[in-house]
């Protein structure tokens, strides 16, 4: 049952649903790939000063960062990197509620695949499309402007409020752990995430890798001279799906039991060659793997190297022993609580909207919660839009959902604040 202040927040966010879906559009025009991200850095920047919120610029770069424990490593230059933060009543006594998404996307390539381009937003059939529309552009937008919405209701927002928007969550979760290396954490975390409005119960641990192959260059007139370094590469790949199969078949922890197949290992990324007319003297691939909560990146760089030594000593080619790199992700599983305070009260706005209790959603990939758990012992969890095609072509967000996270989310601040209220007083 809702009370009256509840409605009019609620009547505030249909009507500002205008302006969630404007934010939308155009942080989707703020192309924002790996070490592009400056559009869409200034555009939200632009919006948390037009809705009179505090804006801060959090480096990627600060003293320290560099050596933090689970940082990960990059090759890239972090200097003038950054994040947004707008962070409300930061003195004030009461629990720490922080909102986080990410601004970064991953490349839309190749775009004559699009129905349209990627980076002009396009409505049809009630879905919003476009790169970074629901992984998550448009859960950004609804937690920004669920803050106006309470606010415009007329209610009172007193109690420490941080709204984070990072970059890096794509590929290595530095951006939201150099928010909580720079003191910008809090005690419940909620990440708008599109895997529905259903409460996020885990994730699995991911790690990237990198292995290049030397070959032999050779003119073609006579192929035998040389060492073809990518059909040698094409020869490994058997070795990965075995070690999918080995990890998925490793005894596990309820409720990833439950799950056929949910340590994913893919090779994304494959490079070789320089000449058509050369036999390759060089060949790259680059992959993911996923592993089960509870297991140690550091296990599972040992498992990738054995597999790619065992491979190579199989094959016995003559060709030199593969190097292998680890870059980016190695972020270690976990199982949210989902007796937590701040979920009992999510689940409360959402039967209290819906008229049924929230389904929950074990996922097989990770998110910035990775930082939150990990590093900052913070629990959370994610609640976000419907979206289809995420990381694919014509990627799209359901614009009801978007409509339902934001009148959540907004919900959501109103309790939490009375939640801090009530804990405050002595009576």
């Amino acid at each position: 049952m809702l009370s009256a202040i509840e409605k009019r927040i609620v009547a505030r966010c249909e009507a500002l649903m205008d302006d969630t879906l404007a934010l939308t559009r155009d942080l989707v025009r703020g192309y924002s790939v790996l070490g592009e991200e400056h559009d869409a850095l200034k555009t939200m920047e632009g919006w948390f000063e037009r809705l009179d919120l505090p804006v801060t610029r959090v480096p990627l770069d600060s003293p320290g960062f560099a050596d933090h424990p689970h940082r990960a490593p990059v090759e890239w230059d972090s200097t003038g990197r950054y994040n947004l933060v707008a962070r409300l009543n930061a003195d004030a006594p009461g629990p720490h509620l922080v909102f986080n998404g990410h601004l970064d996307v991953v490349p839309a390539e190749p775009n004559d695949m699009w129905t349209r381009p990627p980076w002009e937003p396009w409505e049809k059939d009630g879905w919003l499309h476009g790169r970074g529309t629901g992984d998550m552009k448009a859960g950004i937008a609804a937690m920004t402007l669920a803050v106006q919405a309470v606010r415009e209701a007329g209610d009172t927002i007193d109690f420490p409020l941080t709204l984070q928007t990072v970059i890096e969550e794509e590929c290595t979760g530095n951006g939201a752990l150099a928010c909580l290396h720079q003191g910008y954490s809090g005690d419940f975390v909620l990440i708008p995430e599109p895997f529905g409005a259903r409460i996020y119960a885990g994730q699995v641990g991911v790690l990237w890798f990198r292995m290049r192959l030397d070959g032999v260059p050779a003119h073609v007139l006579d192929t035998r001279a040389g060492r073809n370094a990518i059909e040698t590469l094409v020869e490994y790949l058997p070795a990965f799906k075995a070690l999918e199969a080995e990890i998925n078949g490793l005894p596990r922890q309820a409720p990833y039991d439950a799950l056929d197949s949910p340590f994913n290992l893919s090779i994304g990324k494959i490079e070789g060659g320089n000449w058509a007319s050369s036999v390759p003297a060089h060949a790259t691939l680059e992959g993911r793997v996923g592993f089960p909560p509870g297991m140690t990146s550091d296990a599972v760089m040992d498992r990738v190297r054995r597999c790619i030594a065992a491979r190579h000593a199989e094959l016995a080619d003559g060709s030199p022993a593969p190097r292998v790199e680890f870059h980016g992700f190695r972020s270690e599983g976990h199982l949210v609580d989902l007796e937590a305070p701040g979920i009992a009260l999510l689940s409360r706005c959402h039967q209290d909207l819906l008229g049924e209790p929230p389904a929950t959603y074990l996922s097989t990939c990770t998110t910035d919660l990775r930082a939150f758990h990990v590093s900052g012992a913070i629990n959370g969890t994610c609640y976000g839009p419907v979206a289809q095609r995420i990381h694919g072509v014509d990627e799209c967000v359901e614009i009801d959902s978007i409509r339902h996270v934001l009148t959540t989310y907004a919900l959501f601040i109103h309790r939490w604040a009375e939640m801090a209220r009530a804990a405050g007083d002595p009576s």
